[in-house]
């Protein structure tokens, strides 16, 4: 087991299967050089006590919901990271940037307080020197499929 499973494991975690795109002409991730671009992330979430699927801020989502939805979203990123790795989750480095998008009313202005549950996850699993990022956390009238949350990210592969 990776050192970031146990982290994960410490946690009371355990990884989803990673996201199957619907699609040939995308995936969950790119490769250049040693960096990792991943894919909006935000379907076929954990079942989750808070998470949300789907739904709108500022109707029929909390930002306490929120923040469970944009924590399991991470849990679904870093199953992609695991694929992609070959099982070995040691290999990312650092996180580097995350883009975080909430599914809101145009008045919602909380998009920074949902998104932290997936940067507080990073944080935690990569650390201080490694897990804190740049980040980006807006919202939008409407997402893919109705869905709450969406993210994607950059990492740094050792």
């Amino acid at each position: 087991m990776s050192q970031v499973e146990g982290k994960l494991q410490a946690l009371g975690y355990t990884l989803p299967p990673p996201f199957v795109f619907p699609k040939n002409n995308r995936t969950g991730c790119t490769q250049s050089g040693n960096l990792l671009l991943l894919s909006g992330h935000g379907l076929d979430l954990p079942k989750l006590p808070g998470v949300r699927q789907s739904g709108k801020f500022g109707v029929d989502i909390t930002v306490e919901e929120g923040y469970a939805t944009a924590r399991a979203v991470a849990l679904t990123m870093i199953a992609t990271m695991k694929a992609h790795c070959g099982g070995d989750l040691d290999r990312v480095k650092r996180v580097l940037r995350l883009f975080g998008m909430c599914n809101c009313l145009p008045d919602f202005a909380q998009h920074p307080a949902v998104i932290d549950g997936a940067s507080d996850l990073f944080y935690e699993v990569w650390g201080p020197e490694f897990g804190r990022h740049a980040r980006s956390a807006v919202g939008h009238v409407s997402l893919p499929r109705g869905i709450a949350v969406e993210i994607n990210g950059e990492f740094e592969l050792a």
